[in-house]
């Protein structure tokens, strides 16, 4: 059993019918506590494995090239190839420890390998801390559309060591804080107020500040995820700024943070269109001020393209997430040729 540390917190989340435990100020070393070494894979990429080798001393890994274009079914079977070879069983443990990429590919081959092995993830970025890692979808890429292909499939556990933070570029922080200022200003106007009060720098040099904002964003997506795992309702009003946020992403190969920034601003506006939404301008100073981008040119019909295979689309119209004021989003059903005609006016 593990022992708490003095600052360690341990928390079990009930989703349906499975539990996931979190140990939040943690250290990555407690893992061998957690599960079993020996009966452990761990899936990495090369630059976690490169940048914390002494980590991963003694345990058997598999390392992963970095990066979305990496998070396709091929990966999936060059993985599941090496756990056929490495004689992996049903009592196997698959550990995640990465971004999002890493913790969508794992917990995706978890639930599928021998119908299902158990799984847990030690989350490296802010984003991965904060969002992708939790509530359970996994999946991949399919061509130029985001997790196409995929499972809902709780992790047992999330270990929180916050040192992998320091290896992290700037940009990776900036990622994070794209999906934070999401939480805030989808469901927290007092969330949204504390950041406009400070700023990224303010986090990432106050080590007990930057773990309480991780974990207050972590609870509010789990919370969420509690009330509506299957995305039938709450859950859905996470995709904000997702909708032309990840057709960005896949057509022009920026950065997750980035595009959902660019996302969120837009649906900003189509909120003062459709939604009566006034503070599209206090968004944006917030996303700036954390060093994400507002404004890009971008070629519509190509996004356009991607979005009509997204998943919240029915026919030719698509469930698309707007604000109404800070703290407080919903979700309007809209065609196609409608938000086609808002965007273009944007442009």
């Amino acid at each position: 059993m593990l022992q708490k540390s003095n600052t360690m917190k341990q928390k079990k989340i009930r989703i349906a019918a499975a539990t996931t435990t979190c140990y939040f100020a943690c250290q990555f070393s407690h893992l061998r506590k957690v599960i079993p070494i020996d009966r452990t894979i761990i899936i990495t990429d090369q630059h976690v494995f490169k940048s914390h080798a002494s980590k991963f001393r003694g345990w058997n890994t598999i390392i992963l090239k970095a990066g979305e274009a990496y998070k396709i079914q091929p990966t999936v079977d060059a993985v599941i190839q090496q756990l056929v070879n490495m004689k992996a069983d049903r009592h196997t443990w698959l550990v995640g420890v990465g971004g999002g990429v890493i913790t969508d590919l794992t917990g995706y081959i978890g639930s599928i390998y021998m119908r299902g092995v158990n799984v847990g993830f030690v989350p490296t970025t802010l984003l991965a801390m904060v969002d992708a890692a939790i509530g359970g979808k996994n999946g991949v890429d399919h061509g130029v559309i985001k997790n196409l292909v995929g499972t809902i499939r709780q992790p047992s556990f999330l270990l929180y060591d916050t040192s992998f933070l320091k290896t992290l570029p700037d940009s990776e922080w900036r990622n994070g804080f794209a999906e934070i200022i999401k939480h805030a200003v989808c469901f927290k106007p007092a969330l949204f107020r504390e950041l406009e009060k400070n700023q990224l720098n303010s986090y990432r040099s106050n080590k007990q500040a930057l773990a309480a904002l991780i974990e207050k964003n972590a609870m509010l997506k789990f919370k969420i995820v509690q009330a509506d795992e299957k995305e039938q309702g709450l859950r859905s009003l996470l995709n904000f700024g997702h909708t032309l946020g990840h057709a960005i992403e896949m057509v022009y190969e920026v950065s997750h943070g980035e595009a959902i920034s660019l996302g969120m601003v837009a649906a900003a506006r189509l909120s003062a269109k459709l939604s009566g939404f006034k503070e599209t301008d206090r968004l944006q100073q917030v996303l700036a001020k954390y060093g994400l981008p507002t404004l890009a040119n971008y070629d519509l019909e190509k996004l356009m393209q991607s979005m009509e295979m997204d998943k919240k689309k029915a026919g030719k119209t698509i469930r698309y997430i707007l604000l109404k004021q800070i703290g407080s989003a919903v979700s309007q059903l809209h065609s196609f040729a409608v938000i086609k005609k808002l965007l273009n006016q944007q442009l």
